[in-house]
């Protein structure tokens, strides 16, 4: 099978990468993009039949310290009436491979455990009174289920050798394996021998540098991956395919850029003069298919550009507004928030029990070493453990930070209705997940000559329906006193732990003041002024645009609003729910 060949469908990458892994999996990784479902089940079970006998575990991601780097055992402290350490999954794992389930939700305390285990292959225990460097060199896989808005830390994904996408590839695409458990262990026996130049070397940085990969880990995953082809061939010298190989399934998707093309020479330029002609001593060597260096390294480019997934850097480009920046205040939608009572138990950390509840196993593993210098002589046969006030572990959780979603909606004029219409629409879209992701949704109407709360903060589908039912409208434009209500729930919700964003939706013409009276260039000062403070708040803002028409340049007032607001414009004159809806998803602080 040709190199194109090997590569030319998701799941013949996919399988590849897997099986190049088996061969060489220690301090490396398969980083898995997918949901449980078939493919990823197939991908998992032959990954473990090529890994034999090594042992393949499992892990969640939310595992603990204790679990995953050890620590005090309790039961067996108290028995022997010494400390007595329990291993942790990372040691237990030594030699084999871990696999970590829903890895988006790896904490940044776990990615470094686990960090640390690739690049040193060892652990550090260092709590509960214990002090030990456990050997732990270990492969690791990472189970990534994520949404668009959520993935594997960073610095845990660049550690992992080959990333795999199984999002569109279903049981009709899985195609028989090529290889045998026999292949494999042969594979790793030969691989000792495998022997490599500088030359793949050069040939590998020069091809990560075109395709913008920066990280040295990278290329020394492309060589690894390179001599793992070789070992699976049965022979000991890298060759040409292999490089291929090697840099499509390491370098490919981590692309972040396309190769710049070659510079055409030009024509205008006088040929070079022919080399003098010296009578051959010996007849010259045939190079037969053999290539230079540069041709090399142009063969290696295309073969990747080629088998790079489709869409893969234009999603890249698409996905930069998801890693944009909300206020260093708001913090963002989804960020995790410690908590003493609700949210995903963390470590116990020393503290008061008027701070929190007691968390009673750490509490006794922060005792059991004193044990014996606590006890009296002639308590020393005994099992009783004093526990003391600086021995208390106090329980902690991590809970994820939401969003609320504030409609500031111009209900004034003839246009007022159609208007509301359309945001009654897009808040029952944004309510349909509010829930998974302990979102909340506000509406303030602003009218007459005040801003109104109509819905406050809530996740509830049935409550917005009744609060929405009837909502009237007309009358004059007070663009200030909405904002001034828009601002107050805002810091209410900023107060509880929720990331606030304003959705302001007008035509911008203010034609009432703060304090009630009318005239538009007034009321606009007053609409400018509350403008500035929510700007100085930093909550984050997104102003849509309603007028019929133009009116969309500089100088247009919800533009200007905007500006004033230091938030984003967007002109939608004629846009209904599910527009309004996706708009609004696309300015959520992710």
């Amino acid at each position: 099978m040709s190199v194109s060949d090997a590569v030319s469908t998701p799941w013949r990458r996919a399988s590849l990468a897997a099986a190049v892994f088996a061969v060489d999996p220690l301090g490396s990784g398969l980083l898995v993009r997918a949901g449980a479902g078939p493919a990823r089940d197939e991908l998992m079970t032959r990954v473990a039949g090529a890994l034999a006998p090594m042992r393949l575990s499992r892990a969640p991601a939310d595992i603990a310290d204790d679990r995953l780097i050890g620590g005090l055992d309790v039961a067996a402290t108290l028995r022997a009436g010494k400390p007595i350490a329990e291993t942790g999954v990372l040691a237990a794992s030594h030699g084999g491979v871990l696999a970590i389930v829903m890895a988006e939700r790896i904490s940044a305390g776990v990615a470094a455990r686990l960090s640390q285990a690739l690049d040193m292959g060892e652990v550090a225990l260092q709590r509960d009174g214990l002090s030990a460097i456990l050997p732990a060199h270990v492969g690791i896989i990472a189970l990534d289920e994520g949404q668009d808005d959520e993935a594997t830390p960073a610095a845990l994904a660049e550690r992992l050798g080959f990333w795999i996408d199984l999002e569109h590839i279903g049981w009709r695409d899985i195609e028989p394996p090529a290889l045998t458990p026999e292949d494999f262990e042969a594979a790793r026996k030969l691989l000792p021998s495998v022997e490599t130049d500088d030359q793949v070397i050069e040939i590998l940085v020069a091809t990560a540098a075109q395709f913008g990969v920066d990280s040295p880990r990278a290329v020394l995953f492309a060589l690894r991956a390179a001599r793992a082809f070789t070992a699976l061939r049965g022979e000991t010298k890298v060759e040409r395919d292999d490089i291929e190989l090697a840099a499509t399934l390491v370098l490919g998707p981590r692309a972040t850029r396309m190769p710049a093309p070659p510079e055409e020479q030009d024509s205008d330029e006088p040929p070079p003069p022919p080399p003098e002609e010296t009578p051959p001593d010996e007849p010259p060597e045939q190079k037969g298919e053999d290539n230079t260096p540069r041709e090399l390294e142009e063969q290696i480019l295309e073969a990747v550009r080629a088998a790079l997934p489709p869409g893969l850097l234009a999603a890249l480009a698409a996905g930069a507004p998801r890693n944009r920046r909300s206020s260093a205040k708001d913090g963002k939608s989804g960020e995790e928030i410690y908590s003493l009572q609700r949210g995903r138990p963390l470590d116990a950390r020393p503290g008061s029990l008027s701070k929190g509840r007691l968390a009673l196993v750490a509490t006794l593993r922060a005792a059991a070493p004193w044990r014996k210098l606590r006890l009296k002589p002639e308590e020393m046969d005994s099992r009783r453990v004093i526990v003391k006030p600086e021995d208390f572990r106090i329980r902690r959780h991590r809970q994820k930070k939401g969003a609320t979603t504030i409609f500031v909606v111009d209900a004034s004029g003839s246009l007022a209705m159609t208007r509301l219409a359309e945001v009654k629409g897009a808040i029952e879209m944004l309510l349909a997940d509010c829930y998974a992701r302990r979102d909340n949704i506000a509406l303030v109407a602003f009218r007459g000559r005040a801003g109104e709360i109509v819905l406050p903060p809530t996740r509830s589908t049935a409550r917005a329906k009744r609060a929405l039912t009837g909502l009237p409208g007309g009358g004059g434009t007070p663009v200030a006193a909405g904002l001034d209500v828009a601002a107050a729930v805002a810091d209410q919700a900023r107060r509880k732990g929720q990331t606030p964003l304003i959705v302001l939706m007008t035509d911008g013409r203010a034609n009432i003041c703060r304090d009630g009276g009318s005239g538009r260039p007034r009321a606009m000062e007053d609409a400018l002024d509350a403008a500035k403070r929510i700007a100085a708040a930093q909550f984050s803002v997104l102003a849509i645009d309603t007028t019929q028409g133009g009116g969309s340049g500089p100088d247009a007032p919800v533009r200007v609003l905007a500006g004033a607001m230091q938030g984003r414009y967007v002109k939608l004159p004629r846009a209904d729910a599910a527009v309004i809806n996706a708009v609004v998803r696309g300015a959520l602080p992710q």
